[in-house]
């Protein structure tokens, strides 16, 4: 007879987690309604406290802090779907739960998450290479991808930033004529996620390219850094213009040399010390010449760069973590890219639930039908973007991708300028030239330097075979 015990003692973790969360949440519920609150314009027309939403009650609070609430609750969402997994995962591999012989509905789901394939194949990128070693492109093929890759990346991602920066900050209008805001940046994230992972499934399944040998609770990592990436990105909005973003964006570099240096005893040439200062100066620049006086306040600016560098942080780490799994396992992009969004739509989902996100944005989207072509072009233009990244890496590598992403963010500065009617100085312009120059520098030193390593490293390969005499 099958021992039932294990699959029951699973089943009690998932259905206490699900109760801790109902109780979590209606205690903050009736925390936060018993609070102060500020008045606001996206509250529904309800008479009543206790018929607000959780997500609802957190918009009432004043916008410089209720981030800050809203990121809690968000990491205690994550953490429901997180802490089951672990305790799921070390219970199952202290019993042995895989080795079992006897299959069922349940074991083949705890297979799936942790087990991985033990098969020797090797994955999509290591066969795509081979293939694309063997296959000569003449230069017209070259340049027909080159442009390809070149709009695809600039129309899907130039879309997006217009579109991230019009849900953020400016305001719909309902059927009543009231003007509001969209602030739940959780439900966005789930749509480009969900979306994602949905492209990248269905594409998986027609090719017959499901199976891969990295057990699935390894893309958790790279998924909660992800989404937390994306929430900062969205939420930065709230407090900082579209083009201070997109040109935060190129800082990334900074912080990351800085670990690199005082965790790894990394060295790093001169160049790149020199880029990295202008850089620095180059954002000081804009930041000086950018702002608005009689919109910020000191309080805005320093939560928004906070926010810039959260994101800057957990994006980092996302692509570190892709870059070991992809070193460590064989699989393609596209599986990468599935699993991480099949994660990233389980960890947003848990939150959205927990925090009645799903009513309050449906609820919203119900009364602003331009909200749901806005959401749904973002998710699509979104996903398209993960894909031609993908792609253009493959096909041309890195450093092409690096240029024509740094074209792609002084693009949108001006688009967003001239959309959406930010006003930036001279001096800002002049700080913008020097990140994009100082980008496109670090780019050519990069490429030089690897040049003269190749040929030291041919010459003395040369110098080094033993000469015949005659």
């Amino acid at each position: 007879m099958r021992n039932l015990v294990p699959d029951l003692i699973i089943c009690f973790i998932v259905i206490l987690t699900i109760t801790i969360v109902q109780l979590v949440s209606s205690i903050l519920h009736q925390s936060l309604g018993e609070g102060p609150a500020v008045p606001s314009l996206t509250e529904v027309a309800a008479s009543r406290q206790d018929e607000l939403t959780l997500s609802q009650l957190i918009d009432r609070r004043s916008k410089e802090y209720s981030w800050v609430i809203r990121l809690s609750i968000n990491t205690f969402g994550y953490l429901c779907v997180l802490i089951p997994g672990v305790l799921i995962y070390k219970y199952t591999r202290k019993i042995k739960y895989l080795e079992r012989s006897d299959k069922s509905l349940l074991s083949n789901a705890v297979r799936f998450c942790f087990g991985g394939s033990s098969d020797g194949e090797r994955g999509i990128d290591g066969r795509n290479a081979d293939k694309g070693a063997g296959t000569k492109r003449s230069s017209v093929q070259e340049c027909i991808l080159l442009f390809y890759c070149l709009f695809g990346l600039m129309g899907s991602y130039l879309t997006w930033g217009v579109l991230q920066e019009k849900i953020m900050t400016q305001e719909y209008v309902n059927a009543d004529k009231k003007k509001v805001h969209f602030k739940d940046s959780q439900f966005l994230v789930f749509t480009n996620r969900v979306l994602g992972f949905m492209i990248t499934a269905v594409y998986l399944t027609v090719k017959r390219q499901l199976r891969q040998r990295a057990p699935l609770y390894k893309f958790s990592y790279a998924s909660f850094s992800n989404i937390m990436s994306a929430w900062f990105q969205y939420e930065a909005l709230k407090f900082v213009s579209f083009p201070t973003q997109v040109l935060a964006k190129s800082c990334k570099i900074i912080p990351v040399m800085m670990m690199g240096k005082i965790i790894s005893r990394n060295k790093y040439e001169f160049y790149e010390y020199i880029t990295a200062i202008m850089i620095s100066v180059g954002m000081i620049f804009f930041l000086t010449g950018s702002t608005d006086e009689s919109k910020t306040t000191a309080m805005t600016t320093l939560t928004g760069v906070l926010l810039l560098t959260f994101y800057m942080i957990f994006d980092s780490f996302t692509s570190n973590w892709q870059g070991e799994l992809f070193k460590t396992y064989s699989m393609s992009s596209i599986q990468m890219m599935c699993g991480v969004n099949l994660f990233s739509t389980l960890f947003t989902a848990a939150s959205l639930f927990m925090q009645g996100g799903f009513y309050s944005s449906l609820q919203f989207a119900a009364e602003h039908p331009k909200f749901v072509l806005d959401c749904i072009v973002l998710s699509i233009s979104s996903a398209i973007g993960q894909l031609f990244i993908f792609y253009t890496i493959a096909t041309f590598g890195a450093v092409v991708f690096t240029i024509i992403m740094t074209l792609r963010q002084a693009i949108a500065i001006l688009l967003s300028c001239w959309i959406y009617k930010h006003s930036i100085s001279f001096l800002g312009v002049v700080g913008v030239v020097i990140v994009f120059l100082a980008i496109f520098l670090r780019v050519y030193c990069n490429q030089r330097l690897k040049a003269i390593k190749r040929r030291h490293a041919s010459a003395d390969a040369v110098a080094g075979k033993p000469r015949l005499n005659v």
